[in-house]
């Protein structure tokens, strides 16, 4: 059998046409999977790289928030330091000012030793002409009649008798003083009770600068609806005025118009001044005063040494910092009181604790007085007894002016130191009128003595220096006028502390050389 080479040839290009097919085929297959791969690999590699910058941002928000609450931990603690360290230095600075004045007394003291030693010196160098003068004198007598002797021995007698008198009563005097230490007790509890005035004068306004007088329309609003609204939201009243540059704030509430005073002053700092606005600055400031409140209630109970006080014992205490009476900041006064009762206590042997919580809480209803009938002792004794405070203290608060019976030593004192601290050269202020006044009386009353020459109100009144006529008062009168007329303005005048009397009795020789 023939082969047809032409049917060969087809059938070699047919198995060629074939293979090349098949190997294209399969590369072509082998081509798409390769592409699928690596579009796969190209999916993951993103996905992953979205996953790595998810977790980037991630961790740079924790870092941002674990930075901000650090810096805010930090400012905390700093704001923390930084009150403690005011209050420090607050401390030092009391103290700075007790050791002053602590220096200054022994300076008084020395200059008193000084002219006391000066007086001596005086009355040796006295005593020694008196006893030339006596010698003279006995010479001279020996060539009078017996009747001219005893004449002028009775003058001599009579005149010495009476020094010798005025002598005694200055011995008794100095015995008396050198046994004042033994008589404490006696002396601070019967003796030295003397209450400042009862009258109070209280600041009840307070004046907000302005930055121009065309702020005033502003706070005035239209038809008044700012001034309204504001006046609604804190319980005051407002004074716009021709006062430049300042309105007026007007409350018989301290702690209002300390409210109001805080909010004026940011509305007028912050310049948008609405009714909503001056609403929200209101409830902002009332509880920056509640803050206030609490803190200078707990500060006084630190420094006066008295734990363990109720909460709202804590915040009424507080209050008494905005009040005031004759310009003395009553919680200033409520503090020096405690410190001057438990030194008093100390010294005497009684209960220092009780004195100091006593001093520290005796004005206490002063901070309600407003909203509550009854006197500002009553009201106090009252809220102490309805938070737990113990019956002596509350004896203490109630009995201070003498408004009921004081069962006990702290009681008095408590009331001393209140006088201590009112008393004080200046610790309060009094108006031009009644100073005036005071002096005018305190003269009129020295002058209306018999002997009296001049008479001269020192030291704002609480000296009264008297010049008699030798001729006609002696040494013993001197003394019997300075009681006196000290018991003469004890019973007819009305003044805190006390008032020192001195007389002086001057003899002067006069002569010319020609």
């Amino acid at each position: 059998m023939e082969i047809d080479p032409i049917l060969v040839l087809g059938l070699i290009i047919g198995i060629a046409i074939g293979l090349a097919l098949g190997g294209g085929g399969l590369y072509l297959y082998q081509s798409y999977r390769g592409k699928n791969r690596l579009q796969a690999a190209e999916e993951a590699a993103r996905q992953k790289l979205v996953e790595a910058e998810q977790q980037i941002r991630d961790f740079e928000r924790e870092a941002r928030e674990e930075i901000k609450n650090e810096r805010r931990e930090a400012d905390e603690e700093a704001s923390r330091r930084r009150i403690e360290l005011n209050k420090e230095d607050e401390r030092l600075r009391d103290r700075q000012a007790k050791l002053d004045s602590r220096l200054e007394r022994m300076e008084l003291r020395e200059q008193n030793l000084n002219k006391r030693q000066s007086r001596m010196d005086k009355q040796r160098n006295e005593l020694a002409r008196l006893e030339e003068e006596r010698m003279a004198e006995l010479s001279r007598i020996a060539e009078m009649t017996l009747e001219e002797a005893k004449e002028h021995l009775l003058v001599e007698v009579e005149k010495e008798t009476r020094q010798d008198m005025a002598r005694r009563i200055r011995e008794t005097e100095d015995i008396l003083q050198s046994e004042a230490e033994e008589r404490a007790r006696y002396i601070l509890s019967t003796v030295m009770q003397r209450i400042a005035t009862e009258h109070i004068s209280e600041l009840s306004i307070s004046v907000v600068p302005l930055p121009s007088d065309e702020m005033k329309g502003r706070i005035i609003g239209r038809a008044g609806r700012n001034i309204r609204a504001f006046e609604q939201a804190t319980g005051v009243d407002v004074v716009v005025d021709d006062t430049p540059e300042a309105v007026t704030i007007s409350s018989f509430d301290p702690v209002r118009r300390e409210v109001a005073k805080r909010a004026m002053a940011r509305l007028v700092l912050d310049g948008r001044i609405h009714p909503a606005r001056i609403e929200k600055l209101v409830a902002d400031a009332r509880k920056e005063v509640e803050r206030v409140i609490k803190e200078e209630g707990e500060r006084a109970a630190y420094e006066a040494s008295v734990p363990g006080l109720h909460p709202q014992i804590i915040r009424t205490l507080g209050m008494l910092n905005f009040r005031t009476s004759y310009g003395q900041n009553q919680l200033s006064h409520a503090i020096e009181t405690a410190h001057i009762a438990g030194m008093l206590a100390a010294e005497i042997g009684a209960d220092i604790s009780i004195a100091k919580a006593g001093g520290l809480l005796h004005d206490i209803g002063k901070a309600i007085d407003h909203d509550v009938e009854g006197t500002h002792a009553q009201i106090g004794a009252d809220l102490c007894r309805r938070h737990g405070v113990r019956p002596e203290i509350v004896s203490c608060v109630a009995s201070h002016h003498h408004e009921s019976e004081q069962d006990s030593v702290e009681a008095i004192i408590v009331e001393i130191a209140d006088a201590i601290s009112g008393a004080r050269p200046g610790a309060r202020r009094e108006s031009l009128d009644a100073y005036v006044k005071r002096i005018r009386a305190l003269e009129d009353i020295a002058n209306g003595f018999g002997g009296v020459q001049e008479s001269f109100a020192l030291q704002a009144g609480r000296e009264v220096r008297i010049i008699v006529k030798p001729d006609e008062v002696d040494d013993l009168a001197a003394i019997r006028l300075a009681k006196d007329i000290a018991g003469q303005i004890e019973e007819s005048m009305q003044y805190p502390g006390q008032i020192k009397v001195t007389i002086i009795r001057e003899t002067r020789s006069v002569d010319y050389a020609k």
